[in-house]
């Protein structure tokens, strides 16, 4: 879990979303094409 606080702090840093960090969390757990960051 500590892991993944880090991942998102880090992600936030960049300047990501909350939603596109989870989406990211959740892509990699799933697999699922649906939750892969996309180019904006």
């Amino acid at each position: 879990m500590q892991e993944n606080y880090r991942l998102i702090e880090a992600l936030q840093s960049a300047g990501w979303s909350a939603e596109d960090s989870i989406n990211l969390i959740k892509y990699i757990e799933s697999g699922d094409e649906q939750f892969k960051p996309k180019q904006k």
